[in-house]
């Protein structure tokens, strides 16, 4: 879920509560579930649904896989250039 970090604002507080709680805390689908008084699968259901939304944003807007390019090159920059960029980024 590397690309929740770029769009959890657009998901609602529902599905980020299930999918932080399922992802980052480790909690199971009943330990959600019964934090939120639903059933294991409802549980289930909104996670996959969110995962789906997550893949469709990133299949549409590319913000994830555009930073890890950036990201490459700046690095492959630091290689090339290690003392330039030093000036560069201490400003």
């Amino acid at each position: 879920m590397r690309s929740l970090n770029f769009y959890a604002a657009l998901l609602t507080d529902k599905q980020m509560n299930y999918i932080e709680l399922y992802y980052a805390d480790d909690y199971s689908l009943a330990e959600i579930a019964e934090e939120f008084g639903v059933s294991r699968q409802a549980v289930y259901d909104n996670i996959k649904r969110t995962e789906k939304i997550l893949e469709d944003y990133e299949m549409k807007l590319h913000m994830y896989s555009d930073y890890i390019v950036r990201s490459q090159i700046f690095d492959q920059i630091l290689e090339r250039y290690p003392k330039g960029m030093t000036f560069c980024m201490s400003r």
